[in-house]
């Protein structure tokens, strides 16, 4: 009884802690990314940059992938540049990135820089940080239903209250900011929120991917905090397909890219492996 306590003790602090820290993070990095100006100094990188961005064979997420195009724009912001991976004025704000985390400061992205990136991103994932020291929080004892509208395909959605009131007030901005949004109402509602764990355990079970980069015997569905969005799908791919080209597709879409630029303002932070998978660090897991 004793360790059960201290073990949910400890998931409240770390939880709590990882979400500060990714609160003061993101007041840290705030404000507008810089405009992708020329850097002469960076020509070199820019253009191995260039060719590794489609075809550098890397496994920073736990399984082969060709390419970090997909990471370019989380990258880009995490740096705080508006511009695409191969211009010079990535490579420039890489290297300081990498001089501050103590990397060669190359500019050029290789397989070490992403997994730096990939530690901060997963740090700023409270559920990741308590799931780090060994625990596996328990379900909600409660939860809110999300409105029909807010499910994809009129799906019935639960998260925790403070976690729904934060999308609801995140996707209203969106909508505000981006006429493309506001005209399509099925991007960034939700397909999958709140899920049972045992139903989660027997699926990864069924799949033979428990613990897998796709699947987990604890995943963060069973906190009521985390949220697949709907940000459009490749031709022939569900939303959630894990398949590149759909991951890809994900990453490029204009409600992938609001998300990445504002979705911390509301406490939200992304899977990088998974474009569709956010999650609310308002409160612990």
């Amino acid at each position: 009884m004793i360790g059960k306590l201290v073990g949910a003790l400890l998931i409240l602090a770390i939880g709590a802690a990882a979400g500060e820290l990714a609160s003061r993070n993101d007041h840290s990095s705030g404000g507008a990314a810089r405009a992708c100006g020329p850097a002469p100094h960076f020509v070199s990188a820019a253009h191995e940059n260039s060719a590794t961005l489609r075809t550098a064979a890397w496994s920073v997420f736990g399984r082969p992938e060709t390419g970090w195009e997909v990471y370019a724009p989380l990258a880009a912001h995490e740096i705080g540049v508006d511009c695409p991976g191969d211009a010079e004025g990535f490579a420039a704000a890489l290297a300081a990135w990498q001089g501050d985390h103590r990397l060669s400061a190359s500019g050029i992205m290789n397989e070490a820089t992403l997994r730096a990136l990939d530690r901060t991103w997963q740090g700023r994932r409270p559920f990741v940080v308590a799931n780090a020291h060994g625990f596996c929080p328990a379900p909600p004892a409660l939860l809110a239903n999300a409105r029909i509208d807010e499910g994809y395909g009129g799906k019935q959605i639960q998260l925790r209250a403070g976690a729904l009131d934060a999308y609801r007030r995140m996707v209203a901005a969106a909508r505000a900011e981006e006429p493309v949004l506001a005209a399509d109402r099925r991007m960034l509602t939700i397909f999958s929120g709140y899920r049972d764990p045992a139903a989660d355990a027997a699926r990864c079970a069924r799949e033979l991917n428990c613990n897998a980069v796709v699947r987990a015997t604890c995943s963060a569905h069973r906190t009521g905090l985390a949220m697949d969005l709907f940000l459009g799908a490749a031709p022939g791919y569900p939303p959630d397909s894990s398949a590149d080209p759909n991951r890809l597709y994900q990453s490029r879409s204009n409600a992938y890219l609001w998300m990445v630029a504002h979705a911390r303002q509301f406490g939200f932070v992304n899977y990088p492996f998974e474009p569709w998978h956010w999650e609310w660090t308002g409160e612990p897991p």
